[in-house]
């Protein structure tokens, strides 16, 4: 049986649009712990969109600006516009257009309470191995951060990286796929080689034969798009939507990282755990959490017993409201 993964570096305009909101999210909480935050972004060329709902006692003094300095951690700063020209964003262009109002006051209500800020299906995920995710995921991740610090260094080496493992039964790589700007051809075969542990029966760099225009110039990026390079890869499904534009009362973040908690807590006697958790908006009472578990060709299920599970507790447990979600949108969110 074959199995696949694929992973995404920051310089990919759908992470990108990530990385812009949970920076701003970050700029908030250092100075308003209790923010309530919903921000979308979407990128295409030098145009940047934020859309949602910020309710907060802190007023920033430049979206644009915050957005600027999102996009030099990224790489793409001064330099990196000089260099790509028209092939990429540029940030000395940029044109940042602002949607943002207050939150829903009847969805304020129930956080006010110590409830969810919305309803929702939340699953968490582990196996035995590296980092414990399946090693498709794991080699496509460090294949993908190896190339995303190599191209940082790099004159000739663009940062919207993509790639893509297939292994078999055995964990050898039948196929590797690696999407990486050039401004001149650039042999990565060996480093590719290197990074994997091993060499791939079949490697391709840049499948169309050429990669040069790419960010927000060649596509459009737009939050929440890279949910299966975020969460697990195909070994599990995706629950509730996209962490990165979230504060902690909202379920799609914080309940997301209890449920790979709680996946990791009960890992120790099986080989695979997914962990089903549902919520309830304005209630910390969850309908549901179920423990699913594999041990060789043995599959089984159990009840988890979790009476309450406020947002206040699971975000102390977590450090949600502090600013450690650019960090996160970086590192991945399940990094151990």
């Amino acid at each position: 049986m074959l199995k696949t993964a694929e992973s995404v570096s920051l310089g990919h305009p759908d992470k990108t649009a990530d990385y812009i909101s949970s920076y701003i999210l970050d700029r908030y909480l250092e100075h308003d712990a209790n923010v309530h935050y919903a921000v979308e972004v979407m990128v295409k060329n030098n145009t940047v969109v934020l859309g949602g709902e910020i309710s907060s006692t802190y007023e920033p003094p430049s979206f644009t600006e915050y957005v600027k300095q999102a996009l030099r951690e990224i790489g793409y700063d001064e330099k990196y516009a000089v260099n790509w020209g028209q092939n990429a964003i540029d940030i000395n262009k940029l044109e940042v257009v602002q949607l943002l109002s207050c939150q829903s006051t009847q969805i304020a209500q129930g956080i006010k309470c110590d409830g969810w800020g919305d309803q929702g299906i939340f699953v968490g995920y582990a196996c035995q191995g590296e980092e414990n995710i399946s090693c498709e995921l794991y080699l496509a991740r460090k294949l993908n951060k190896a190339l995303y610090e190599k191209a940082k260094q790099s004159t000739n080496l663009g940062l919207d990286i993509k790639t893509q493992i297939t292994i078999d039964e055995n964990n050898n790589i039948t196929t590797a796929i690696v999407a990486i700007p050039m401004l001149k051809p650039e042999d990565l075969s060996s480093f590719t080689a290197q990074t994997l542990g091993q060499i791939p029966q079949n490697l391709i760099i840049n499948g169309t034969g050429n990669y040069l225009t790419h960010s927000s110039v060649a596509d459009c990026g737009i939050t929440g798009r890279k949910l299966a390079c975020d969460f697990y890869g195909a070994a599990a499904p995706i629950g509730g939507g996209s962490p990165w534009t979230k504060d902690a009362s909202k379920a799609d973040l914080s309940l997301n990282l209890y449920a790979r908690h709680l996946a990791l807590k009960n890992l120790q006697n099986y080989d695979e755990v997914w962990v089903y958790l549902s919520s309830c908006i304005g209630s910390s009472c969850l309908p549901s959490a179920t423990l699913k578990w594999r041990k060789g060709k043995v599959y089984g299920e159990d009840i988890l017993h979790i009476e309450y599970a406020k947002p206040s507790v699971i975000a102390d447990k977590f450090c949600l409201n502090k600013p450690i979600y650019a960090k996160m949108c970086r590192n991945g969110l399940f990094a151990r």
